[in-house]
């Protein structure tokens, strides 16, 4: 039986001298190709999950198996390579604001520069071609040369997209995508992660508040609750009762449509 490609191993993460459990031994698989949707509460610890990950959090507990490499144990040598196959898209964009677009998503490639060349921002002819063809498959390259934050939310989002492209990622890691979107505009950024899902064959593994969002575009659903997993499954198997266990008894669902 083939091994999955990412494997989580008994993962905690403890702040605040111990008074903080954001993960409580958290234990699961994700095959590749797989869109995993992680719903939950805010503070349930889905944003920590995704950060033990490629490791900008450092988990207390626990292994992290990448195509078989325990990422926890990495040196920051060695990790730095790994992040190179690790996309990231944040809730709140992570962009050079008064950059260009273009050079924003030009950032995606930083990881496969010598030190020198990364420091000074020499990009290469290639790098800056591909980085405008992203630009023109996620609907921006008429906004190749405008600053970042002359942008909307959404094409904020979208350059974080095509910056994501530019490292030829394994696996994305959507950090709230969406949840500073409105819903149309939501549904435009998640079909573009579902596209690099289908199409270019990235496991995706995104966090959502939205259960109709996560039942769209998921083909499979964990559930985090107080750091613990409380449900792993398929979307449509959701149902309310299974709702109301992982958001509370008082939790109404809100579709997004």
């Amino acid at each position: 039986m083939p091994t999955p490609y990412l494997v989580i191993d008994g993962l905690t993460k403890v702040y605040e001298r111990g008074q903080v459990h954001a993960l409580r031994g958290l234990s699961f698989s994700v095959e590749k190709g797989e869109f995993l949707v992680v719903i939950g509460l805010s503070g349930s610890g889905k944003s920590t999950l995704l950060r033990c990950i490629n490791r900008l959090i450092e988990p207390t507990e626990g292994k992290i198996w990448l195509d078989g490499t325990d990422v926890a144990r990495l040196s920051a040598k060695r990790m730095r390579r790994v992040r190179r196959r690790i996309g990231m898209i944040f809730q709140q964009f992570n962009l050079v604001d008064r950059a260009t677009t273009v050079r924003n998503v030009l950032t995606g490639r930083l990881g496969y520069m010598p030190g020198w060349r990364s420091l000074l921002g020499l990009f290469s002819s290639q790098d800056k071609q591909t980085a405008l063809a992203n630009l023109e498959r996620v609907g921006l390259r008429d906004k190749a040369y405008a600053r970042v934050d002359e942008l909307s939310g959404g094409q904020r989002q979208r350059v974080g997209i095509a910056r994501a492209l530019m490292q030829k990622p394994e696996i994305l890691l959507a950090d709230e995508p969406v949840s500073a979107l409105d819903p149309a505009t939501s549904h435009s950024i998640m079909q573009y992660l579902e596209q690099m899902n289908r199409q270019d064959g990235v496991t995706v593994i995104a966090s959502l508040h939205f259960l109709s969002l996560a039942r769209r575009y998921g083909t499979r659903i964990i559930a985090l609750k107080d750091g613990q997993l409380v449900f792993d499954g398929p979307p449509k198997t959701i149902d309310n009762a299974k709702f109301k266990e992982i958001y509370g008894e008082d939790a109404e669902e809100v579709e997004v449509r």
